[in-house]
């Protein structure tokens, strides 16, 4: 009888312990899927993180680009402006003025009239230093007849 509730005790034991095998079966299955949702739902969040930092610094060197741009348009509209100017200034303080040009293009015709008057004056006389002395001496026509009352005066060549 010992041997019997012995017996029976260690299989009412053994059937406890099949039964909370199975139940710890069953709650280490269910432990495995919640603990799969939990790595699922952590890395989506994580994706979705990364894909957000993504998006800013995508956003943040779309905007470093435009300012970059921005300021070679910038420099390059500066550099085409500068050397545009340059020829322009130079021309404006080396170029002399309408009125410059007017008042030259005026002595220019007074310089004229004079030099044709003193051509027809004796402006085209070839003077030069003779002699040792280096006195001052006139080509002259020796061709033409002398004048005055000793016959010193001589007409000078090409009158």
């Amino acid at each position: 009888m010992k041997f019997g509730l012995l017996m029976e005790a260690a299989q009412s034991q053994q059937t406890l312990a099949a039964t909370a095998l199975e139940h710890l079966r069953e709650h280490t299955a269910g432990l495995d899927a919640i603990v799969r949702e939990e790595i699922r739902s952590t890395l989506l969040d994580e994706m979705r993180a990364l894909s957000e930092d993504s998006q800013r610094a995508a956003e943040a060197l779309r905007s470093l680009q435009r300012t970059a741009n921005l300021r070679l348009v910038a420099w390059s509209v500066a550099l085409v402006v500068l050397t545009g100017l340059i020829p322009f200034a130079l021309a404006w303080w080396t170029l002399p003025t309408r009125a410059d040009v007017a008042a030259l293009s005026s002595k220019r015709e007074a310089l004229t009239t004079n030099i044709a008057r003193l051509s027809r004056e004796g402006g085209n006389v070839e003077l030069r230093r003779c002699g040792t002395a280096r006195r001052l001496c006139v080509r002259v026509d020796r061709e033409a007849p002398a004048y005055g009352e000793a016959g010193d005066f001589f007409v000078v060549r090409g009158y």
